[in-house]
């Protein structure tokens, strides 16, 4: 009798356990429009990569409205509020230095290349920093090279930029566009069309794709395209940290499979191709003005101090912003040479 309850008991455990694992749906916050690139290009593709390849084990439902603001999308994971959640970590300031590596000048001209490389270097060497080490990170990654447009002027002159108030969003951008003279706007993607159309700024940031989703094609009239981009804005792909243990070993491997430099992949990708769609919507409308090596060189210089204070965060948060520096440097020379 002892042994045939011993044996029923560790069946029902077994059961159980295999119960626990079985058949989970993870909430993935989301705070954008459904048509936005990051949302139907990324996360939805991601979402189904999630259930493809855990065979259906896993299933996903993205919420149809915002749980919170854009700031507030980091602690929605860590609070399990939400299974995933994506979010812009410059919209945090101060909370996450080591994403300074991604943002500085110059990069490359693909999402794609750079965001590789951002994520080869987080998982080699930034994450050491522990700035994440409240989730799961199943990605980072950033948007296309960051360019400025103006509404009138004259961009094929940086004195342009003089004087002139530039819509920004959160990260290095606000204190790149100080050094070059700019006055930053602080406000979110979202508002930018009411900014230009009310005269609050003169001009923006953004990378191409931006610009034609949030329907300022008729807004702006020149461009100053700089090699590599004046700043890439760093992105965030997070778990919690009890949603990822409560997976099974199995299905925990095959996220990972569709996840990490996977994930930057997609999203590098995606935003290349939204970029493409932008400048195309661009043509006739914009002037683009390409910066000189003159200009590049006169840029460079402006920005410098705030590129090595930033590389100092780096530093100050327990990892080498040089052995960084070489990291995303090599990666992205041998990811655009491919």
């Amino acid at each position: 009798m002892k042994t045939t309850l011993k044996a029923a008991t560790m069946l029902a455990g077994i059961l159980f356990a295999s119960h626990a694992f079985a058949n989970e749906t993870l909430t993935i916050a989301n705070w954008l429009p459904p048509s936005h690139p990051l949302v139907k290009d990324v996360i939805e593709p991601f979402a189904a990569s999630i259930e493809k390849a855990t065979d259906g084990r896993v299933t996903t439902n993205i919420l149809p409205a915002p749980l919170g603001p854009p700031p507030a999308q980091y602690d929605l994971a860590v609070n399990g509020v939400a299974d995933i959640t994506f979010g812009v970590q410059g919209y945090n300031p101060g909370r996450f230095r080591t994403t300074n590596i991604a943002e500085i000048p110059f990069w490359g001209d693909t999402a794609e290349a750079t965001s590789v490389a951002y994520w080869r270097t987080w998982d080699s060497l930034l994450k050491d920093a522990g700035e994440y080490d409240d989730v799961h990170v199943l990605a980072v990654f950033t948007h296309g090279p960051g360019q400025v447009f103006m509404n009138g002027g004259d961009l094929s002159e940086l004195s342009a930029i003089d004087g002139a108030k530039i819509r920004v969003g959160g990260g290095i951008v606000h204190e790149l566009v100080s050094a070059l003279g700019g006055v930053p706007v602080e406000g979110p993607s979202s508002q930018t069309y009411e900014l230009l159309s009310q005269g609050v700024a003169d001009g923006i940031t953004f990378p191409y794709e931006s610009v034609n989703f949030f329907g300022l094609t008729d807004m702006v009239n020149q461009a100053l395209v700089i090699p590599g981009g004046l700043y890439n804005t760093s992105f965030f792909v997070v778990m919690n940290k009890d949603s990822w243990a409560g997976l099974s070993p199995e299905d925990q491997a095959a996220i990972d499979s569709v996840s990490g430099e996977a994930l930057a992949r997609l999203a590098g990708r995606a935003w290349d191709a939204a970029d493409a769609a932008g400048l195309q919507a661009m043509q006739g409308k914009v002037t683009f003005h390409d910066a000189t090596p003159e200009q590049v060189a006169e840029i460079s210089e402006k920005v410098a101090p705030v590129v090595e204070a930033k590389l100092a965060e780096i530093d100050a948060a327990g990892v080498s912003s040089a052995k960084a520096m070489a990291l995303m440097k090599d990666n992205i020379d041998e990811l655009q040479g491919e």
